[in-house]
C-alpha cells in the first residue's frame, strides 16, 4: 500500500495506525516519488492527498491509473469540497474522506480496497 501526503506529521500517524492494523504502508512526501515507486511496485492500495504543493491528488490519481490500473485509490483532505470529491469518485477512488476521520472508517475502506485488488 503507498500513501501519499506533503504532511510528514500526517504520514508518521497514518503509518502508525496501519500497522497497529497488520497494514504494511510505504509513506511519501513527494507526489512524482511516489509515481516512480508505483510503476515498479503497482500497490494494490494507494491513500493520496488532495492539497500538495507540488502536484494535486486529483492528478495523481489520474497518472496512477495508467501507471497501475489495478490500483486502488482512497482520496483523503482537509478541506471537503463537493465538485473535488464527486470528481474522485467519477474518476474510480473507492473512498473519500475529509481530515479528521475516523480511524476505524479509514481502516475498513483500506481493508476493503485491499482486499478488491487481489
Amino acid at each position: 500500500m503507498g500513501l501519499l501526503d506533503d504532511d510528514p506529521s500526517v504520514l508518521k500517524g497514518l503509518g502508525r495506525l496501519f500497522s497497529s492494523a497488520d497494514i504494511l504502508a510505504e509513506t511519501f512526501t513527494d507526489p512524482e516519488e511516489f509515481l516512480r515507486y508505483a510503476r515498479t511496485h503497482r500497490p494494490a492500495a494507494a491513500l493520496v492527498d488532495v492539497w500538495m504543493p507540488l502536484m494535486n491528488g486529483l492528478e495523481v490519481q489520474s497518472r496512477l491509473r495508467e501507471l497501475s490500473p489495478s490500483t486502488r485509490v482512497i482520496i483523503f483532505t482537509g478541506k471537503d469540497d463537493p465538485l473535488v470529491r464527486s470528481t474522485a469518485l467519477n474518476a474510480g477512488a473507492s473512498a473519500f474522506f475529509t481530515k479528521p476521520f475516523d480511524d476505524e472508517e479509514l481502516l475498513t475502506a483500506v481493508r476493503l480496497a485491499l482486499a478488491s485488488a487481489t
